[in-house]
């Protein structure tokens, strides 16, 4: 059949609150426009992130109830680690809350100041955990992978030519080289499993470890089944598997591709740097069988992972979000082609071309879509990533917006219901105007800054 619905029935609900238009103006301005600042509860569509969102299946609520909440050796950890060695098979998997810990635990140990750290996109909280420890972040996208508009199979590819120039040119000064799978900072886009192996090389050849940013795997894996030569007809698990057996470890949020509400990981092949995680994470974390985390969670995320490599919810996964993308684009809103994995990308700095750059018009359209529908997104942009270490401040690569999709949470209505807001807010674009920034932290300042219309 043409239509790909969706693969599973819903059980549980959790009624929305229909606000209007005029409560809404009220809620941005109490918010000071920033919409992490909103109430959950005066949110119709939540869009801001897929992080953390997912429904959970009736099987990870069941394995919620066998949780071990014995302090150290619990049996959860043991299910836990046995569901992640099934497709990431790591010598040593260390569990954290959630993915920025993980990151945390192995910046605070490879990176130094001077050191510099290449990877396609880092994102935010990896960005923020290497500059915490006085490293320099690098992205090395390909050129494919900066321009919205261009259709290509595998846009969040990192570029090998720049990756190997930077590690001829300062190899003592690179830790290690990294890769995000998928790029979210850059549209949601895949990495081919080709560009996964030969970066691998690369790091090999200069003998760097090789670590991946994991958080939506089997997004990515079903990308590489569908576009790469060669890998359709092989399963998803095993697609998986060849990936993280390129690596040398891997840092892993679980509340993404292991439809968890909490919960990470960082994996590592290496004994010693393993054995001071584990010390680092004691200190900040747990015991290393808990890390954080209640046995019960470790037990939802091992159900997770067996769910997510289902071929059947992937396929509507993805397509969820390529229905959106293919509407917005026959209304001739400009979206980031092709699809990603998790979202749609709204490019901002295009539908609103009179809002320059650090006037953040990413910003603007968020509020704007709030207002007009209760739709809540993210700006992805100048405002997550124009603020640089020394102070300065720039223009980011791209200024976009990010519909995330929550996982086997909204319905087609709610899909067509987003489309319907966006299209409102096209018909008056010329008539928004640019944000200024009244009040910031010195990192990760879109969390948590205040903003206020211009005149």
């Amino acid at each position: 059949m043409k239509t790909i619905i969706e693969p599973f029935r819903i059980k549980s609900i959790e009624p929305i609150r229909m606000t209007t238009k005029e409560e809404r103006k009220a809620l941005l301005r109490k918010a000071k426009h920033n919409l992490f600042k909103l109430h959950a509860e005066d949110v119709i569509i939540d869009l801001l992130t897929d992080s953390g969102t997912s429904a959970m299946s009736a099987a990870q609520w069941g394995a919620i109830m066998q949780g071990d909440e014995s302090y150290a050796g619990a049996a959860s950890f043991f299910r836990f680690e046995a569901a992640v060695k099934d497709l990431m098979d790591f010598k040593h998997i260390i569990p954290t809350h959630q993915g920025r810990a993980a990151e945390h635990l192995l910046f605070s140990l490879i990176a130094k100041p001077g050191h510099v750290i290449p990877s396609n996109t880092h994102f935010d909280t990896t960005r923020g955990n290497i500059e915490a420890a006085g490293a320099e972040a690098l992205d090395l996208l390909i050129a494919e992978g900066r321009d919205p508009a261009l259709d290509h199979p595998f846009k969040g590819n990192l570029d090998l030519v720049a990756l190997e120039d930077l590690l001829e040119t300062r190899c003592e000064d690179v830790p290690a080289v990294m890769i995000t799978i998928t790029n979210n900072a850059g549209g949601g886009q895949p990495v081919s499993l080709e560009n996964i192996r030969d970066a691998s090389k690369l790091a090999r050849k200069y003998g760097k470890p090789f670590f991946i940013d994991g958080c939506r795997f089997a997004e990515n894996a079903w990308f590489i089944k569908l576009r790469e030569e060669g890998q359709k007809d092989r399963s998803i698990k095993d697609i998986v598997r060849d990936t993280f057996a390129l690596a040398d470890g891997m840092t892993m949020s679980a509340k993404k591709d292991a439809f968890a509400n909490i919960g990470g990981w960082l994996a590592l092949n290496n004994d010693a740097l393993a054995d001071e995680a584990r010390t680092r994470l004691i200190q900040t974390e747990g015991f290393p069988t808990y890390g954080g985390l209640a046995g019960r969670d470790l037990d939802a995320i091992a159900q997770g992972l067996s769910e997510i490599v289902d071929e059947d919810y992937l396929r509507y996964r993805v397509r969820t979000n390529a229905y959106i993308a293919e509407r917005l684009d026959d209304l001739g809103i400009p979206v980031v082609k092709p699809a990603g994995g998790h979202a749609v990308f709204i490019n901002a700095r295009s539908f609103l071309s009179h809002i320059p750059p650090l006037q953040y018009p990413g910003q603007t359209l968020v509020c704007a879509l709030y207002e007009e529908g209760g739709i809540r997104s993210c700006e992805i942009g100048t405002v997550m990533f124009g603020r640089k270490p020394d102070g300065s401040e720039a223009p980011a690569m791209m200024d976009l917006v990010r519909l995330a999709m929550p996982r086997r949470v909204y319905t087609q209505s709610h899909a067509d219901y987003v489309v319907e807001v966006c299209a409102a807010v096209s018909e008056k674009r010329g008539d928004l105007k640019g944000m200024r920034i009244t009040r910031e932290a010195p990192m990760m300042r879109h969390f948590t800054a205040d903003f206020e219309p211009l005149p």
